[in-house]
């Protein structure tokens, strides 16, 4: 399905703006209609006590792509629930990669799966997110058209 330039555009934007992404170092880099792909590389400030990357980072760089996926249809849509599996400690020197993708969408929910691989294809966690979809547009699409 092809997404709307309009949204997507202003999905885009919006996303290279956004605070917290930018704090953990997360990058929007595919969007289509329910599917996005966000990265990160790890840093030191991402590690844990262990000296891994921190379950929270991962986790926030699964959040984003969920955030933007489920956003995609130009309605707002926020997380009812989040189940994640951790497979394998990611590596430092290891770009991460989540993707999102849309599994089945209803006027009110839409649930998604969302993998997170390295570089080299290691399967470093997946969750199954459940969305719930609000009647109300995305507020800077408003903001967009004027």
């Amino acid at each position: 399905m092809t997404m709307d330039e309009t949204i997507r555009s202003a999905m885009m934007e919006r996303v290279s703006r956004e605070g917290y992404a930018e704090k953990l170092g997360l990058k929007l880099v595919e969007l289509s209609s329910g599917r996005a792909v966000v990265e990160m590389m790890p840093r030191k400030e991402d590690e844990n006590i262990f000296g891994m990357v921190h379950g929270g980072a991962i986790f926030s760089l699964m959040d984003e792509a969920f955030q933007v996926s489920c956003n995609s249809h130009g309605r707002v849509a926020v997380a009812l629930n989040v189940n994640v599996t951790f497979h394998a400690p990611p590596l430092f020197n290891r770009r991460l990669i989540a993707e999102s993708k849309e599994r089945h969408r209803s006027k009110k929910t839409a649930t998604y799966h969302i993998t997170v691989t390295d570089e080299k294809g290691t399967l470093i966690a997946s969750c199954q997110a459940l969305a719930y979809r609000k009647k109300e547009r995305l507020p800077f699409l408003e903001d967009s058209s004027a």
